[in-house]
């Protein structure tokens, strides 16, 4: 009886693994590089597996839920403007019933800071949702802590 309770534990256990990997079509990673004595750029990189996109930044309201980077306040740096984005694919989606912008494959997000401390770590998170031709997934939240040196 043993047996067959661990098996079946088992088993479960692997179906669930399995199911959360194929729920989870995008891949982070983060990188800073000092560009000047009291300044660096931030890369965040999202690595999209095929057939699915990611949205852009600049979603109009009534669309997909954009992808939105929220820094946490320090005073070690400040942020420099808006977060940028290479120009993404624009078309139209008939389950929005509008133009989206959205990024495929991979996609590199810059952000620019000014330190005001020699190294440091910027903290925060993304917010992003992501489609493929037949679903989209619920909104996920991934929080990033990036070493600048």
């Amino acid at each position: 009886m043993k047996k067959i309770t661990l098996i079946v534990a088992m088993v479960v256990m692997a179906t669930i693994s399995a199911f959360a990997q194929l729920e989870n079509p995008v891949t982070w990673q983060y990188a800073a590089k000092k560009t000047g004595k009291n300044e660096a750029t931030l890369y965040i990189k999202a690595s999209i597996d095929p057939n699915w996109h990611l949205y852009s930044q600049n979603i109009k309201p009534g669309g997909p839920n954009k992808t939105e980077f929220t820094f946490s306040p320090s005073k070690d740096y400040t942020l420099v403007g808006k977060t940028m984005e290479p120009k993404p694919i624009t078309k139209y989606e008939k389950v929005f019933k509008m133009d989206v912008s959205y990024f495929e494959d991979e996609v590199l997000f810059t952000q620019k800071i000014k330190l005001n401390k020699a190294t440091t770590a910027v903290k925060g998170k993304v917010e992003f949702m992501v489609c493929d031709d037949k679903q989209c997934l619920p909104p996920s939240e991934v929080t990033f802590s990036i070493p600048v040196k």
